[in-house]
């Protein structure tokens, strides 16, 4: 009874975001990459106090607040270090200059993070590179205490860096350990993987025969064997994160192609490179076996470019998701590029149409935050004046859990010098299930639809709230607020009585 209730709501779901393709949805996921290796993205340079690395980071997420994101991807472990202070790894180099060396004066970058998102309805993924330990091999930015040092026998070299070897039952064990000490303690809302694996392939071949033959038995090719290094990483992390916390989403962002349809029937109309072959990174298995809750493939190429054209990514990707999310990768910073297809400075915003036409897509995430927020082809304009005008829940993950969290009991609504100030409560002191709260408004005649998010005026993540001021309305207008509640995972209970107020001119 239960699959068969999923199955309904999942055709519901479908349907609604059908008839809302070409307007704002009420449910979307609007993430943004926030990467701090090589402080591409946060902090701005190395050595910075932590007073200015907070600032900067409040005026990141203030700017993307402003465009209506929603989610942010904070990369936290770019290289076998952490930006983050509850770690078994050496502080990254990328703070305070020098691997190992915490920011001064001290704070916890990704609990200030967490907070501040939050603060603002966004979502935080943590961001971790699991098989990267070294971006050179310059010995003296390698700490005393790094794993390279201590287990050098976990890693082989390769490109001019470090890479853990997938190979080794103790190095999965090791890595989602890492993983594991920021699910239990931080109040994280996902854990987050981009596209590197295996490394990207060099001149040379990986030097990881050895290991093969150590631990290959059954694997009659060494391309399967690493495949399902990986595969076995990620199903046991899946497991670890959904019995740890099971409102923590696992999503991947793979490369662009799977496979190619020449090299398997079930692969895309692409012909360009294929992470599948060359970064061992199986991502239709990972959807198809459930290990995932969303998949974001970086498809960050033009419309009917030959080698892997968007709208037949979009199209394959769609069709591979196994009732997952599907959250495109949309690669900002090309949008300058004087190449094929990127002259037209609409090509982003094609690319939004085309998604949003498409009902098994959920939403976007931009490379990266810096891109976005320079207004590379005025494509963050369209995303203040067009997609993005109206907020926007994340989409609702019900296999991971539901509950109708309890509405207030009361709301009541006062006129304050051409200001609403809204104030409500409960008939018990903690609500059961109560995460945060969505607050409505309607005009005079207009119909009472939860629906159009034109009608939401905040979204709140801190159930402790118990009362707000909208300072929007104008006055000679009637007005009628309601309010709802939400759960961790977002998802959204019956709303308040409504509360009606005249506001005089």
């Amino acid at each position: 009874m239960k699959r068969l209730y999923y199955y309904f709501l999942c055709l519901f779901c479908i349907a609604a975001q059908l008839v809302n393709a070409q307007t704002n949805p009420k449910r979307e996921f609007r993430g943004v990459w926030v990467a701090t290796v090589q402080n591409i993205d946060w902090p701005s340079k190395r050595g910075l106090g932590s007073d200015v690395q907070k600032q900067e980071l409040i005026n990141i997420l203030n700017e993307h607040q402003k465009s209506g994101v929603n989610a942010i991807m904070l990369q936290i472990r770019p290289s076998a270090d952490a930006l983050y202070a509850k770690s078994r790894e050496p502080w990254s180099m990328f703070l305070a200059g020098k691997q190992g060396l915490a920011p001064q004066p001290f704070y916890d970058p990704l609990k200030f993070a967490i907070d501040e998102a939050h603060k603002r309805a966004m979502e935080l993924h943590a961001w971790f590179n699991p098989y990267r330990a070294t971006n050179d091999l310059i010995d003296s930015n390698i700490s005393a205490t790094h794993i390279t040092r201590t287990h050098p026998e976990w890693f082989f070299t390769y490109g001019g860096k470090k890479y853990f070897n997938p190979g080794l039952p103790e190095v999965r064990s090791y890595i989602i350990s890492v993983i594991m000490d920021v699910v239990r303690n931080y109040d994280i809302d996902g854990v987050h993987f981009d596209d590197y694996f295996y490394p990207y392939p060099g001149k040379n071949k990986l030097p990881d025969t050895t290991t093969y033959a150590q631990y290959g038995k059954g694997f009659d090719d060494i391309d399967n064997w690493r495949r399902h290094n990986v595969d076995t990483l990620i199903h046991v992390l899946s497991d670890s994160i959904h019995a740890a916390k099971k409102y923590v989403k696992f999503g991947i962002s793979p490369f662009g192609i799977w496979r190619n349809l020449k090299d398997d029937p079930n692969g895309s109309q692409s012909t360009g490179f294929s992470g599948y072959s060359k970064l061992f990174a199986d991502a239709r298995n990972w959807t198809r076996s459930g290990w995932i809750d969303y998949v974001n493939p970086q498809i960050y190429f033009p419309f009917y470019y030959a080698a892997a054209p968007y709208e037949k990514l979009l199209d394959w990707w769609s069709k591979n998701t196994f009732n997952k999310h599907l959250y495109i990768g949309q690669g900002v910073y090309r949008a300058m590029e004087n190449r094929e297809g990127w002259r037209d400075k609409r090509q982003l915003s094609n690319q939004m149409r085309e998604l949003r036409k498409n009902a098994r897509v959920q939403g976007s995430v931009f490379f990266s935050s810096k891109s976005l927020a320079d207004n590379l082809a005025g494509f963050q304009d369209s995303l203040r004046m067009e997609f993005y005008q109206y907020p926007a829940l994340p989409p609702q993950m019900i296999w991971l859990g539901e509950s109708v969290p309890q509405a207030p009991a009361r709301l009541n609504v006062l006129s304050q010098n051409n200001k609403v100030q809204l104030t409500w409560s409960y008939l018990r002191k903690r609500p059961v299930g109560v995460y945060g709260y969505v607050i409505y408004r309607f005009k005079k005649g207009e119909k009472v639809d939860l629906d159009r998010p034109q009608h939401i005026i905040k979204i709140s993540f801190d159930k402790t709230l118990r009362s707000y001021t909208d300072t929007t309305a104008i006055s000679g207008t009637r007005y009628r607020y309601l309010i709802t509640a939400i759960d961790r995972l977002k998802n959204e209970g019956w709303p308040s009585k409504a509360a009606l107020i005249d506001l005089k001119k």
